[in-house]
């Protein structure tokens, strides 16, 4: 069962992180920045076995950036997003167990995230 420990930036919000532009959805400016910063972060740790193809479990402890009220369900979907065009997994429809913990506040902020491939 293979299982991957990573810490990624706190991801700009679902609102600013894709665009309506002529009646399609694009990734935005930001939303693109963001993928990038995971990609690398990814790549730096050198992870092997990637993609991840079994079912997954995904634990995600936030550390929130400044003290404003949050919606705490708006964190996965762009750090799933990226996640995935890193290369950790190859859908997110491959997760089966989801969790968000609200951690402190610390800025600049992070997701710590442990993703479990289930048995």
């Amino acid at each position: 069962m293979a299982k991957i420990d990573i810490v990624i930036p706190y991801p700009p919000s679902v609102n600013t992180y894709w665009r309506a532009v002529k009646g399609r959805v694009i990734i935005s400016k930001r939303g693109r920045e963001y993928r990038g910063a995971v990609d690398y972060a990814i790549r730096e740790l050198d992870i092997s076995g990637l993609p991840l193809l079994k079912r997954l479990r995904v634990v995600i402890k936030a550390t929130m950036p400044d003290r404003r009220r949050r919606d705490i369900d708006n964190i996965n979907k762009a750090a799933l997003d990226a996640l995935g065009y890193a290369g950790i997994f190859g859908d997110d429809e491959q997760i089966d167990d989801l969790r968000i913990i609200r951690g402190d506040v610390l800025s600049p902020g992070c997701l710590d995230i442990e993703i479990t491939e289930i048995e």
